[in-house]
């Protein structure tokens, strides 16, 4: 049996082991989840995942894992996404912490409202996006006088990022404000394979 992936394609936190498992060149079976329909709150989800959340794997050996950054970190052990370094390490696991606590609950929450759910901005909390400009303004100043997060060559912190920060736009942020950040989508969309995104 070979890694199962239950995930949804328009959360970002699914994306990001998506994409690093592409990158890895790990086999993995995609089970199509949605986590707006309530599948993820019903019994046969629960057995896997009592968190009720995805995305969550299902490793070869038939054991869970949860959290998209806690699985990241399992996958990409020993590879070269990881800086040897320990205080690179380190900090690549610090922007792990910030992307989870300070940006995905402004940029993916506000871009799932206006996006997926069709809310009017008026509809909106405006400290969504106040917030998530505050991040996009933290990771632009960041990397104004580098390339990527970390050790300068793509790691997990780059993968963290990337998911809801180059959907950014339906979410109603204007990436063109932030050129250090789009510049840094579109290295990494290339690292990745993926479309790139227009600013």
């Amino acid at each position: 049996m070979g890694m199962v992936i239950y995930g949804d394609s328009n959360s970002g936190n699914c994306l990001k082991v998506k994409y690093l498992s592409d990158v890895l060149g790990q086999p993995y079976r995609w089970i199509k989840t949605n986590a707006l329909n309530g599948e993820t709150q019903k019994a046969p989800f629960l057995a896997i995942n009592p968190m009720g959340q995805v995305p969550v794997v299902t490793m070869p050996d038939g054991r869970h894992l949860a959290q998209s950054n806690a699985i990241m970190l399992h996958l990409a052990d020993g590879s070269r996404l990881i800086p040897t370094d320990p205080f690179e390490r380190t900090q690549m696991i610090a922007w792990l912490f910030w992307e989870q606590n300070n940006h995905e609950p402004w940029i993916a929450v506000r871009r799932k409202l206006k996006s997926m759910l069709k809310k009017r901005d008026d509809e909106i909390d405006p400290a969504l996006l106040i917030n998530g400009n505050r991040a996009l303004g933290i990771m632009n100043e960041h990397l104004g006088t580098r390339g990527y997060f970390v050790a300068e060559r793509l790691t997990l912190a780059d993968i963290a990022l990337i998911a809801y920060t180059r959907e950014a736009g339906e979410g109603g942020y204007k990436l063109a404000d932030f050129p250090a950040v789009s510049a840094w989508i579109g290295r990494v969309d290339g690292d990745l394979g993926l479309p790139m995104v227009k600013p």
